[in-house]
């Protein structure tokens, strides 16, 4: 890491980013930020810390990757004693005895002292969050859905500058509190391309025909998949739909698999996937769900096991906000297949899907940052990021 002066009045001072390295969402996101904020001032360093760095694409010539040893993942053994030591309330992944966190701490708090950011943003980490308060530099807690009311959370988000939502309002969970509500900026989409093709072009490019019916059946990146057997129940009670998964699917030994059930793995084409299906069914991680809203398609929303049960959380949003059918797993029987088929067929409403989806997320996001920044540090925003308004983001 090279040295760095402190921030002079001629540049404006450096914007940091952790980012976690499980899923794309956060790598996503964190492009899209990274370039709307180098759009709106080139001469700004931005400074990512993550344990990988090959997660990125696009990133603006100012950004700089440091790579940092994971925060999630030991390096080698740990000595036996040190998980002996009770985890404290105040923290979700402090681990005693690895080599690799005193490393990655060590380069972030490096960098603070070096650089004098203006802002540290955190996505997500609520470790990373305090140890910016604890080094006195403000930082940008990225919110994620889930049971975070725990006291390692609420010091990450009390303690936040600001709070960072990429998803609508309407996706709020009710626990989260006014003083919380007050401090955050909705980015409906935020790290997701709103622009998705049509149907007929979606399918054109998949070469499938128009008339054709698709069910497609996405399990996200950061899980081991959704399992084989329920979705060859969904293909034999749906013999005329031909059913498509993406993403890592469990094999089950048990299960008689029909011919209108095919797996392509994982694809670099979602976008047109999900705008050319007739009905999705997926579990709820942030990229596919700005994914299926901005397509506004008929789906079934079937959460995957996360930490803090961030996806149930999100399905539960989804479904107060009337974008998708929440299922707590998918159905193990024909006539629930069919029941929740008609279910999310008869609830969908495209142009309510696509609402909570904000097509200048990014940009949006650059101007809070900027206008947040200058109130911190004293300086002159300028109009837009004055009049950027949180409640309508």
């Amino acid at each position: 890491m090279r040295d760095l002066a402190p921030a002079s009045d001629l540049a404006p001072r450096p914007f940091g980013y952790f980012v976690h390295h499980q899923g794309r969402g956060h790598a996503e996101r964190c492009g899209a930020v990274l370039r709307a904020l180098h759009a709106r001032a080139p001469e700004r360093e931005l400074r990512v810390f993550c344990a990988r760095d090959d997660i990125f694409e696009h990133l603006p010539p100012t950004a700089r990757i440091t790579r940092i040893p994971s925060l999630f993942e030991p390096e080698g053994p740990v000595p036996p004693g040190m998980d002996a030591v009770p985890t404290p309330d105040t923290v979700h992944c402090a681990p005693l005895g690895w080599p690799g966190i005193r490393r990655a701490m060590a380069a972030m708090a490096r960098w603070f002292d070096e650089a004098d950011p203006a802002l540290m943003i955190s996505d997500v980490s609520a470790e990373v969050a305090q140890l910016s308060r604890l080094c006195s530099v403000p930082h940008v807690k990225v919110l994620q859905h889930g049971d975070r009311g725990d006291p390692g959370h609420r010091a990450a988000y009390d303690g936040a500058a600001g709070i960072l939502a990429p998803f609508d309002r309407a996706l709020a969970q009710p626990d989260w509190d006014e003083g919380m509500m007050a401090r955050t900026f909705f980015a409906g989409g935020l790290g997701v391309d709103p622009d998705l093709p049509g149907r007929d072009l979606a399918r054109a490019r998949l070469g499938i025909a128009p008339a054709e019916r698709v069910a497609l059946v996405v399990s996200g990146g950061g899980g081991d998949g959704m399992s084989e057997a329920p979705l060859g129940v969904a293909a034999r009670t749906f013999p005329e739909i031909r059913w498509i998964t993406v993403g890592e699917v469990r094999r089950d030994w048990h299960a008689t698999l029909p011919g209108n059930l095919e797996h392509a793995g994982w694809v670099g084409d979602m976008g047109d996937r999900i705008a050319a299906a007739d009905l999705v069914v997926a579990s709820t991680g942030n990229t596919t769900t700005a994914r299926i809203l901005a397509a506004g398609r008929p789906w079934i929303a079937v959460p995957e096991w996360r930490y803090f049960d961030e996806q149930v959380e999100k399905a539960r949003a989804l479904a107060r906000a009337g974008a998708a059918l929440h299922l707590d797993r998918l159905p193990a029987s024909a006539h629930r297949w069919r029941e929740a088929v008609e279910q999310a067929t008869a609830l969908h409403d495209p142009e309510r899907q696509k609402r909570l989806v904000r097509r200048d997320a990014a940009p949006a996001t650059a101007r809070w940052l900027e206008g947040l920044s200058c109130r911190l540090w004293g300086l002159d925003p300028t109009p837009e990021e004055t009049t950027e308004d949180l409640s309508d983001a």
